[in-house]
């Protein structure tokens, strides 16, 4: 990784930002509703498109594979799409997000969601939705679905654009980057200040399913939806294995954060996305799948994992499962940062098959600490 703080900057900037163009096909022969193969459906954002699918741990070796980090790596150059497929700089719904790695639960997964939507692109275009890079709305996507196939879960993940993830990181690395100045205390205030008016916007999306559904002939209990929460990629400041002092963070770890702004995030924000989320939720009457701890102990930079290298190669069980900020942009594309990897999606999607066989109740996904992905839990919650 970079030395120079200016080059990380600019790279950081780069987080608000996404491209690309991408389409979901859908079967063309339409059955009666309920009556099709059956599918699981995946709907929202990043944290369940697959973004940072590409990558499995972080290395800091740029060239080749990347000590075996870069799933795109062709053998003599790189190809996102092996991963992304079409969706490559745009949705980015990778091979492993988080219903193409549950397992064989329907006869389709299906993944609706696309890398920076927000609620917006959710809703129906007749109620106002908006197109997102070139694809309808995600309820009107769902409308086709539902229509060819036996729909039996939804779940779905979003929010956090809405209430300004990438800004947020982008504040509070500039500020320990550049300003030495901690982001906490004003990026606090403006969440607050928007996260009413964001519940409101997911409560909205929640109805927005329901009422595709019940418009293709599904009775409520012919299907499910688990509202899903946000894992931290950073661990709280107890257990970085960098200093905060000196340039380690930045150019080793990927994790350019202060103490103070790391326990922020981990202990105050997540949860209370979490928390106002669980709420819609109960009041929506849908399931909830916690994933607050989800990451714990695999985050970037975190003292229990450890970085790839030539003698450490990539796994599941010792590497991170979150994706670093790349300072320079030399792997891949920042807009991956702060998200979780394949190895991170692979624990999600374990998250989502285990809720698929508890059909009641509030669940808390957590990792095994010195296991892989496979071993991911559910407690009540």
């Amino acid at each position: 990784m970079p030395s120079s703080p200016h080059r990380a900057l600019r790279a950081l900037l780069a987080l608000c930002t996404a491209a690309g163009l991408a389409s979901v096909a859908t079967p063309s022969a339409h059955a009666s509703a309920g009556t099709g193969p059956t599918a699981v459906v995946t709907m929202g954002d990043s944290y369940i498109s697959g973004e940072a699918g590409r990558w499995q741990g972080n290395s800091l070796t740029n060239s080749g594979s990347r000590n075996g980090t870069d799933r795109a790596w062709t053998g003599s150059g790189y190809d996102p799409s092996r991963v992304y497929g079409a969706t490559a700089g745009g949705c980015h719904r990778s091979d492993t997000a988080e219903v193409k790695s549950a397992g064989a639960l329907a006869s389709s997964l299906v993944n609706l969601a696309c890398s920076g939507a927000t609620t917006k692109n959710v809703i129906r275009a007749s109620r106002g939705g908006q197109a997102y890079k070139g694809e309808a709305p995600q309820a009107d996507q769902l409308a086709a679905v539902a229509a060819s196939h036996d729909v039996k879960l939804i779940a779905l993940s979003i929010g956090g654009n809405d209430l300004g993830f990438a800004d947020i990181i982008t504040t509070c690395a500039t500020d320990y980057i550049v300003w030495y100045s901690y982001c906490h205390d004003d990026q606090q205030a403006a969440v607050d200040a928007r996260i009413d008016g964001v519940m409101a916007d997911v409560g909205t999306s929640v109805d927005e399913i329901r009422a595709v559904m019940s418009a293709s002939g599904y009775a409520a209990s012919d299907y499910r939806i688990v509202l899903q929460s946000y894992p931290s990629p950073i661990p709280r400041a107890a257990d970085n294995r960098y200093g905060e002092s000196g340039w380690t963070r930045t150019n080793t770890g990927g994790c350019p954060f202060w103490n103070a702004d790391s326990d922020w995030a981990r202990d105050s924000l997540v949860p209370q996305l979490a928390n106002r989320l669980k709420g819609v939720a109960a009041a929506k009457g849908v399931q909830f799948m916690d994933l607050r701890d989800a990451l714990q102990g695999r985050e970037v930079c975190a003292k229990a994992s450890r970085q790839v290298t030539s003698t450490a190669p990539a796994s599941g069980t010792t590497s991170e499962w979150a994706r670093w900020i790349d300072s320079q942009s030399t792997q891949g594309l920042v807009q991956e940062s702060m998200h979780p990897n394949a190895y991170g999606q692979q624990a999600l999607g374990r998250c989502l098959a285990l809720v698929h066989a508890r059909p009641t109740g509030n669940h808390s996904c957590r990792n095994t600490a010195g296991s892989g992905p496979s071993a991911m839990y559910l407690t009540a919650g």
